[in-house]
């Protein structure tokens, strides 16, 4: 039986670099994600684009943070990125070796 997490929603974003955003959580939480290593792919395109990437806002109905062209990421991966920018990375470098 697989165990559902509890979604902690973004209640206040802040740009503080080029691909640096400061986040405060509802429980909370409140820390600095990095996206600078980020290579940015498909709706995420864009935001390789500092001025574009600039452009968050806070979506309160989603709980999360939201881009112009729609593009946005899950809360709960949001409030655990240290946890998870690891494996992430070590996945996106994987997926580059596969699409080659």
């Amino acid at each position: 039986m697989e165990c559902m997490r509890e979604i902690v929603h973004v209640k206040l974003v802040e740009v503080v670099g080029d691909h640096r955003l400061l986040l405060r959580f509802e429980d909370g939480r409140e820390g600095e994600v990095d996206f600078s290593e980020r290579e940015w792919r498909g709706v995420f395109e864009p935001l390789a684009d500092p001025d574009y990437f600039r452009r968050v806002a806070l979506d309160p109905e989603l709980g999360t943070i939201v881009w112009p062209n729609g593009a946005d990421f899950d809360p709960a991966t949001l409030h655990d990125w240290p946890r998870y920018v690891q494996e992430l990375s070590k996945r996106a470098q994987q997926w580059e070796l596969h699409s080659v």
